[in-house]
């Protein structure tokens, strides 16, 4: 990234610097930029669904590759003036002003709000292999993949819920217990009902065909389950260490899904001038939700802006200027013409 990209025209600071460009940056850039505030997105290029072959959801869009849905958004952005930059923000810092936003190049760049959409990283099992196959047959969610994967032989390693989730879809079930999972006396019932096959034992390993597919789990015994798509329940943990000087708060989801910022409705994070959307924040949000948090958090956001710009208005204007005594009477010349402070003239008595 070179330094200029970050510079705005003129030489002031941005309105409002939004800290990644995923679906819910992007969304919250394009709404700033549609009420004439100035932005800058910054971005490392490194999508969390880059994997998926189709973002899935997402109404008018259903399908379309989640790299084709950001190249659209970066043109949207830009085509209301917004700039979209490739970069890697390190920290941000704030002082009486507004806020520095460092790149890990050293770069500087002023603005007056944040808007953080770093999203999450997914923590997966340890089991060799796994890594390598996830967004394609390694999985996670229904809604993003469920369709795609009806009626096949589906793997669910670990989590009883995702093997409720994922019956739904096929009747070809196996739930791996793998390390740690105990089921209550009712689940086994369930799963007993619904025809969800249970295997004993850690899982060792993925067997994957000459056709680079997904064949079976391999158990630390060498068994081997056939199954064409594992499903596995990763923590999610908020890309947000480059905060720590901010004084923002992490939370637990209330699932023990993972660590999230805490933000209010709006996405303010508590840290005046600083607001977070997308998984940053809520580690379930799907595409859909995501959009939907950018532009909120950008509308709160901007009335932010509104106020400060108002108030800072209204401080210049005391002792003179807008409201003096010279600048009413040129106010009353324009408007009223020949009435005086909106009386009519006085009659004419010759």
């Amino acid at each position: 990234m070179r330094e200029f990209e970050l510079i705005r025209d003129g030489g002031q600071p941005w309105d409002v610097v939004v800290v990644g460009g995923g679906t819910a940056g992007l969304s919250g850039a394009l709404n700033l930029a549609r009420v004439r505030r100035s932005v800058l997105v910054i971005d490392n290029g490194e999508p969390r669904n880059a994997p998926a072959a189709g973002a899935h959801g997402l109404l008018g869009r259903e399908g379309i590759s989640p790299l084709e849905l950001l190249r659209l958004g970066r043109e949207e952005v830009a085509s209301y003036g917004g700039r979209v930059v490739s970069g890697q923000v390190a920290g941000i810092s704030q002082d009486d002003v507004g806020f520095w936003v460092v790149t890990e190049g050293g770069q500087r760049v002023r603005t007056r709000r944040v808007l953080v959409t770093t999203g999450l990283v997914d923590a997966l099992p340890d089991v060799p292999g796994l890594a390598e196959r996830w967004g394609r047959d390694v999985l996670h969610c229904v809604y993003c993949h469920g369709w795609e994967v009806q009626d096949k032989l589906i793997g669910v390693l670990g989590n009883f819920h995702q093997a409720l989730l994922f019956r739904q879809m096929s009747k070809d079930v196996t739930l791996f217990l793998h390390t740690g999972t105990t089921l209550t006396d009712e689940q086994w019932e369930q799963l007993a009902a619904l025809g969800v096959s249970v295997v004993d034992g850690a899982a060792a390993g993925l067997e994957v065909n000459g056709q680079d597919r997904l064949t079976g789990v391999r158990l630390a015994s060498g068994k081997v389950v056939p199954v064409q798509e594992l499903v596995v329940a990763p923590r999610f943990l908020a890309r947000a260490g480059f905060l720590r000087d901010l004084g923002v708060t992490m939370q637990e989801h209330p699932m023990g899904l993972g660590e999230q910022l805490r933000v209010d409705a709006s996405g303010f994070t508590g840290v005046p001038g600083v607001w977070a959307a997308g998984n940053v924040s809520d580690v379930l949000a799907g595409v859909p939700v995501a959009a939907a948090a950018g532009t909120t958090a950008a509308a709160a956001i901007h009335m932010d802006l509104l106020k400060a710009d108002a108030e800072a208005a209204a401080r210049g204007a005391k002792g003179g200027g807008v409201f003096s005594g010279a600048m009413e009477a040129e106010v009353s010349r324009r408007v009223l013409g020949s009435r005086a402070h909106g009386l009519d003239p006085l009659p004419d008595t010759n």
